[in-house]
């Protein structure tokens, strides 16, 4: 068994495509899941509260989120518009068709539940684990896995082996970080 794992690194005889391949399958179901940690009430919560600073539709709400939370929670259309629907349903919200899109206000029922809501917009982060640079880590470590995927489909074999160096010193440096007092 010791000797099941080629030693030499990428790019020196195995099948590198291969390990490359599976460290994008890897990244991108890492992407996946790396984005929102927010539930799915909190999208009934931001829904209500950025319709009560104006009217919107749904495209609106979903970019409006986005910018507000960093880029850190892009809730789908798939979970937006049921809310939206719901919402109506509930009497909180109405909807005024123009120009083939509906645009959402709230009523005199949906201000109330505004404003008796929690106080902190869910895009904020509350905790520190949920803040900006929390969330900037995931990223960071994406974009690096499509660097090194990069450098691995298209590289030489000395830039391979650069690009192993430099993620080998990469690993080291972020251990040591933990290892501070």
């Amino acid at each position: 068994m010791a000797n099941s794992f080629p030693t030499a690194g990428f790019g020196s005889g195995i099948n590198s495509e291969a390990i490359w391949q599976a460290m994008e399958d890897f990244r991108s179901r890492f992407e996946k899941s790396a984005g929102s940690r927010v539930g799915r009430g909190d999208v009934r919560a931001a829904v209500i509260a950025l319709l009560a600073e104006q009217p919107m539709h749904g495209y609106q709400i979903i970019r409006e989120i986005e910018e507000r939370s960093g880029g850190s929670w892009k809730p789908s259309p798939g979970s937006v518009y049921p809310t939206l629907q719901l919402l109506s349903d509930e009497g909180l919200i109405s909807a005024e068709e123009s120009n083939g899109r509906k645009t959402y206000s709230l009523t005199d029922a949906g201000r109330v539940q505004a404003e008796s809501a929690d106080s902190s917009a869910p895009w904020n982060p509350t905790a520190a684990e949920d803040g900006p640079a929390f969330a900037a880590l995931p990223k960071a470590g994406v974009e690096l896995a499509r660097a090194a995927a990069q450098v691995g489909r298209t590289g030489s074999p000395e830039q391979i082996q650069q690009a192993v160096a430099a993620l080998d010193e990469t690993r080291r440096r972020l251990y040591a970080i933990l290892a501070q007092d």
